[in-house]
């Protein structure tokens, strides 16, 4: 089995020679800092509405070497952090109004995608989130009712025999279904977005490692670009900005994928129409058919490190290896014999209230967009198109959106947030061992965590 090697959507074409790099200090329009799908969707929007516009991207490696290149694969229309704390803040009507562009924002980036001739295996099945014990059913069944009051989101529940109809899980007893989700493979999404704002004059330039970002500069290993507007879409590695460091935590994911399964096993299984798969467990997983017919499923592994380190070729501890695989074949028995390829992990950003946030400061010409919690595949998208209205069309309605420009406390110093992101999760995964075996309801550990982490 392959460890590392920054993700399994590289194996089959390896992994990308950098591009030229930045020689000397230069000028621009606009410098965009991180070349992952944040940055790469902010420059191909821009390019497309003023083409007169000078863009640089800076990336430390190469386009997609972060998250972008790494996710599970999930096109879906997830409001990062939920809708409640908008609604309560911006209203009922402009959080609808939200959850409307999110889900418009899957079919965007289908349609960008067939546009600009990249073929990144989309197929638009839907999310199917299911649960597999009597606790994990209350909370899918809390959760459908809540959603009832957000029609704009699709969402409906299905008994066991719906789901088994849809995909064969080892102890399914519900699920949410809802349609505005698309399975990609998110390598060729970032690389063929890489080349489409070559084509488009944006000036890539990547093994150029910003170490500063300042108002009308981005300071990097190769000299300073100078530009009016500099945009920072570096998620999870924004902690190694010395000036960002606590605005966003890195947090882990990890992955495994098998082999290529038999066609006997599918038929066990299903999953005919790819939907992306969850669960209603605290610690989490989530999982894809893949286009050549295999199973990637993905879960928190060892969820931080100290210090905000961060990951380097994605190399997995064989303990998140185990427990993954674990999950695989407790919901799949049929994938036993199978061979596990590889396992990978990644970091993506998480603010202190977990919610995304887009901004500019028209003052300083400083912007940013990030914190998705590991929901950016398409939350990516609409923040990039949110930040080109913030720059050439700052009173369009993207730029009223309820995560524009919000105001984030950081994260508290070491070793309190690697203490309490230990704690939070030693939490769900007791709690989850607990509701696998005799509880029938939420586990109080889980509630507890919640609150403290700030995501109840």
């Amino acid at each position: 089995m392959v460890n590392g090697a920054v993700s399994f959507w590289y194996a089959d074409g390896g992994l990308p020679e950098p591009g030229p790099e930045l020689t000397e200090g230069t000028t621009a329009d606009v410098a965009v800092v991180g070349a992952g799908y944040t940055g790469l969707w902010t420059a191909y929007y821009l390019k497309q509405a003023r083409p007169d516009l000078d863009v640089v991207v800076l990336e430390s490696r190469f386009a997609g070497f972060g998250a972008s290149g790494r996710n599970g694969g999930w096109l879906t229309n997830s409001m990062t952090g939920g809708r409640d704390g908008y609604a309560a803040s911006h209203g009922r009507e402009l959080t609808g109004r939200f959850q409307t562009l999110l889900n418009q924002t899957v079919d965007e980036v289908i349609r960008v995608a067939a546009a600009e001739g990249i073929d990144a295996d989309m197929y638009k099945g839907g999310e199917l989130i299911v649960a597999r014990n009597p606790a994990q059913l209350q909370r899918l069944q809390a959760w459908a009712a809540a959603e009832s009051v957000w029609p704009e989101a699709g969402a409906r529940l299905l008994d066991a025999a719906e789901t088994n109809r849809r995909i064969r899980i080892d102890r399914a007893v519900g699920s949410l279904f809802q349609p505005h989700c698309a399975r990609i493979q998110p390598a060729k999404l970032v690389r063929g977005l890489a080349d489409a704002v070559r084509r488009m004059g944006v000036r890539l330039y990547e093994g150029t490692t910003v170490t500063e970002i300042l108002p009308g500069q981005a300071r990097t290993d190769h000299g300073t670009v100078q530009a009016r507007y500099i945009l920072r879409a570096t998620e999870g590695f924004t902690a190694g900005l010395k000036s960002a460091h606590r605005d966003w935590l890195p947090m882990n994911s990890s992955l495994i994928v098998t082999e290529p399964l038999p066609k006997d096993v599918w038929a066990e299984i299903g999953w005919e129409e790819a939907e992306a798969l969850g669960d209603m467990a605290h610690a989490y997983m989530y999982a894809q058919r893949t286009a050549d017919g295999r199973i990637a499923l993905g879960g928190r592994g060892v969820p931080y490190r100290y210090g905000s380190a961060l990951d380097a070729d994605g190399a997995t501890q064989p303990k998140s290896v185990a427990q993954l695989a674990e999950i695989l074949h407790s919901m799949f028995p049929a994938t036993r014999a199978a061979r596990l390829e590889h396992a990978w992990s990644g970091v993506l950003g998480v603010p202190r209230d977990w919610k995304a946030t887009v901004g500019l400061d028209p003052q300083t010409g400083l912007g940013w967009a990030g914190g998705y919690v590991g929901t950016g595949v398409a939350a990516t998208n609409l923040a990039a198109r949110t930040l080109r209205d913030l720059i050439v069309d700052p009173d369009s309605e993207l730029a009223r959106m309820p995560w524009v420009n919000r105001k984030v406390r950081r994260w508290e110093v070491e070793p309190l947030r690697w203490i309490a992101v230990q704690a939070m999760y030693a939490a769900y995964h007791a709690a989850d061992r607990a509701e696998d075996g005799r509880l029938k309801s939420t586990s109080l550990i889980a509630r507890v965590a919640d609150k403290v982490s700030g995501r109840g």
